[in-house]
């Protein structure tokens, strides 16, 4: 915990957090022996990067969490929270050629702090994580001296040069998830995650989903009472863990396996046949082991979980677009087993096939 001090007369108040309970739950002992008045608060550190930056990143955890403290002192309560912007110097960075943010302060001014925010980044993630890295060292430091990280979006890639997220579940944005495997194969991604919580290592999905990972530390932070609260008046959609409804599969091709890319585009060009893992060893000169574990190997997927994903996102395109039925699209696309389509499309989606349709074809949003 970060301390506070303030002077007041005659007694030293200590007062307990504990950041698993309510907020209401606190404890105060008072020692008549001093001139101290002694409040733990949980410090949050939200780094402010070099390059191209994600600004609302860095405003709305700023917003949310300064926002718990307008709450508390609206019911009579104390903060909970010092947030402070934190840079490699005290210039102000300026974000898309008009938004400046300039740092309260430096890593230098920072002994200690309770929880790191990292905002998502963009561009060139190589030339990004070479003009960030003399942040890489601080973040250690203060995780080994009780900090906790947490990474917003593909915030994840600056995360993972650190080399915390080693052995570790780490969510990022869907559409960086093949790049992220490449540039970090010891970090086990679980991209349709919208929250990792790795023994107090954070990671959030894409986009907008770093709010739900900020709501889900205002909980373990300050009790779920505020972040339902919160939850409400940011309209942020509570506990949501998934983001497979979003994800729009596209094929693994940065790869240099050549019959394996081809057996790629065969799949994609026939996805409403019925192909076989045998038919395509005998198709491109390949036993079916050999075939499957270089399959495996070039794209992170199975041949069959390929095949299935392949036809799911045609299905998917179907149904946001088309006037099908649900039975009419899987047909269309190679399936002739209902439980068997509608099981494969949850598992990837996240949504039976109606639900996918009812949330995002036009039609069926106006009926």
């Amino acid at each position: 915990m970060v301390i506070d001090v303030i002077f007041v007369e005659y007694k030293l108040t200590v007062v307990f957090l504990y950041p698993w309970a309510s907020i209401t739950t606190k404890k105060e002992v008072v020692y008549d022996i001093g001139f101290f008045y002694i409040w733990y608060m949980k410090h949050i550190s939200i780094l402010v990067p070099k390059g191209d930056v994600a600004l609302s990143c860095i405003e709305g955890s700023f917003t949310v969490f300064n926002k718990v403290n307008d709450f508390l002192a609206a019911s009579g309560r104390s903060p909970l929270f010092k947030v402070q912007l934190v840079g490699l110097a005290r210039d102000p960075e300026t974000y898309h050629r008009l938004f400046a943010v300039t740092p309260d302060l430096t890593l230098d001014e920072v002994s200690q702090t309770d929880l790191i925010v990292i905002p998502a980044v963009n561009g060139d993630m190589h030339q990004v994580i070479s003009q960030n890295q003399d942040f890489f060292p601080w973040i250690v430091k203060q995780h080994h001296k009780g900090a906790e990280v947490a990474s917003l979006c593909v915030g994840a890639f600056l995360l993972a040069s650190t080399g915390l997220l080693d052995g570790k579940k780490c969510s990022t944005h869907w559409f960086a998830a093949n790049h992220f495997r490449k540039m970090f194969p010891d970090v086990q991604l679980v991209s349709e995650k919208i929250i990792t919580d790795e023994g107090g290592i954070y990671s959030s999905g894409g986009a907008a989903s770093f709010y739900n990972l900020i709501i889900y530390l205002v909980e373990k932070y300050a009790g779920r009472e505020l972040a339902i609260l919160c939850s409400k008046m940011f309209e942020i959609e509570f506990e949501r863990s998934n983001q497979s409804p979003f994800i729009i599969f596209e094929g693994q091709k940065g790869h240099d396996d050549e019959p394996i890319r081809k057996a790629q585009e065969y799949i994609e060009n026939n996805f409403s046949e019925r192909i076989t893992v045998d038919q395509l060893a005998t198709m491109f000169s390949l036993s079916r082991r050999n075939l499957e574990r270089r399959f495996k190997k070039a794209t992170s997927n199975t041949a069959v979980e390929y095949m299935q994903r392949v036809k799911i996102e045609a299905a998917k395109n179907s149904l946001e677009r088309g006037s099908e039925n649900v039975s009419e699209v899987m047909y269309k696309v190679g399936y002739t087993d209902t439980k068997a389509f509608r099981t494969t499309f949850k598992k990837i989606t996240g949504l039976s096939p109606q639900e996918y349709r009812n949330k995002y074809n036009r039609q069926a949003i106006a009926s």
